[in-house]
């Protein structure tokens, strides 16, 4: 190399022939460490709220996506524990995404053949399960912040992907 370094290498004194020297290495560029925490993918939420859902609520994994071209939010979680699931497939309690920003509620649609978009069966450990909002009119963006509530259930600052 004449002059210089390319990124994420480092240009060797011609005295080393080659082999690399731990004292000269310093000033080198890192590289990026596969799962280390980047300021460009922030956390979905915290982890103590990840640990209240598991121990409390029985669930994990929770994430809202933006789909079908907006028209559709879905949220998925999977179950951890299938007792304390319960309470999110409850036929009874009826789910909605509220976005703060938008200033919306939206809610699980009826349809007339094939019923309420989401899974409301018995849970079973170790499965996802989703339920899908109306986005009329796309008020919910990719990025916003949403809190979902199934009866007693409350999950705030969801990320929409």
């Amino acid at each position: 190399m004449m002059g210089g370094a390319l990124w994420g290498q480092s240009a060797l004194p011609a005295s080393t022939g080659g082999q690399t020297n731990p004292s000269a290495a310093q000033g080198t560029t890192t590289v990026p460490v596969p799962g280390a925490h980047s300021r460009y993918q922030p956390n979905r939420f915290s982890r103590r709220a990840e640990l209240t859902y598991g121990l409390v609520w029985g669930v994990d994994s929770l994430g809202v996506k933006w789909t079908e071209s907006g028209e559709i939010i879905r949220f998925t979680y999977r179950v951890v524990d299938a007792n304390k699931a319960q309470a999110l497939n409850d036929k009874k309690a009826d789910p909605a995404l509220i976005d703060p920003r938008a200033g919306v509620r939206l809610v699980v649609p009826q349809l007339e053949k094939v019923g309420q978009l989401r899974q409301s069966s018995t849970p079973i450990a170790g499965k996802v399960y989703w339920m899908a909002f109306s986005n009329k009119g796309r008020k919910v963006k990719r990025g916003d912040h949403v809190n979902l509530v199934i009866g007693n259930f409350h999950a705030d600052g969801l990320v929409v992907d």
